[in-house]
């Protein structure tokens, strides 16, 4: 299951705008910066077809002007 953090940079006021739409998606879970225009979002998702599907979904809200990538981790399911 991969589990990653980016940092989403909205664009020009759009931060809370970015907020709703990041927070209507699932397997995503976004935490806003208290003193910049910066979120964070961790997702959570349970494969690696899924979290392409979910990173896709991302980059497409027009309120993101940058994602980076902070952390992945893929840990394998245990049979």
């Amino acid at each position: 299951m991969p589990i990653k953090s980016y940092l989403a940079h909205p664009h020009d006021g759009k931060k809370e705008v970015l907020i709703q739409a990041i927070s209507q998606l699932s397997n995503c879970d976004v935490i806003p910066a208290e003193n910049k225009d910066l979120l964070i979002i961790v997702t959570d998702t349970n494969d690696k077809i899924e979290d392409e599907q979910l990173k896709e979904k991302l980059e497409a809200i027009e309120s993101l002007k940058l994602l980076a990538m902070v952390s992945g981790f893929d840990a394998p399911k245990n049979n």
